[in-house]
């Protein structure tokens, strides 16, 4: 089952909350806890890519003629480091032939703004790519934000952005200055805590993965 929302997509098959259930636990650890990413990762990638643009073809069967499609997008998939990389990794299986931008954002954790130490971004896209942003939690929107206006600034066909939980607080902060990203995830959670945290969601994302 999915949810619309303006922007924003929320998938809620139970597979998907089953898995965002032990993802929120305290007591999952960390190799389940990636596991779990890894799997409810893959419903959420698999939706995002359900406007992806296609040609028709004709192919010959062992027994007879048929129509299918391929691909037609310039596909760039943007895990934001470190947490994102679970994504990335699921991604992949899904799109092998998508080229993998890494964007290294981290939060200032006194303003809370996103701070960029690493991106090996293109200097010109092709007009026709579509970016898929990889970023598990986005709470405040810093980091979310800051990765939008890098690809934003090489004039992308289009932005979309795939969370495992989203704060309402990052998606209006992402949705006031690009109203055209479409974000796709878990669950919009209630609200962010005094210092930036999603509530309920997840912890650290980052270091559950990693064991840090």
């Amino acid at each position: 089952m999915v949810v619309e929302t303006k922007q924003v997509t929320i998938v809620n098959h139970p597979l998907v909350q089953a898995h965002l259930a032990k993802i929120r636990d305290v007591n999952t650890q960390s190799p389940q806890f990636r596991m779990h990413c890894l799997e409810l990762g893959r419903f959420l990638i698999y939706e995002a890519l359900a406007g992806l643009t296609t040609r028709e073809i004709k192919i010959e069967t062992p027994v007879g003629k048929a129509k299918g499609i391929v691909l037609t997008d310039y596909i760039i998939l943007a895990p934001v480091l470190r947490a994102g990389l679970v994504l990335a990794e699921e991604a992949q299986k899904i799109l092998p032939q998508a080229k993998v931008y890494h964007v290294g954002l981290k939060r200032n954790e006194k303003t809370l703004e996103a701070v960029s130490y690493y991106s090996n971004l293109p200097q010109i896209a092709p007009i026709d790519c579509r970016v898929f942003i990889l970023d598990p939690m986005l709470a405040t929107g810093g980091s979310a934000l800051a990765a939008c206006e890098l690809f934003y600034n090489l004039k992308v066909k289009e932005i979309n952005l795939i969370s495992i939980v989203c704060a309402p607080e990052g998606i209006a902060k992402i949705h006031a200055k690009f109203p055209q990203i479409k974000i796709v995830t878990a669950s919009v959670d209630k609200c962010l805590n005094d210092v930036g945290y999603i509530v309920p969601g997840l912890g650290d994302c980052g270091d559950r993965l990693f064991a840090t």
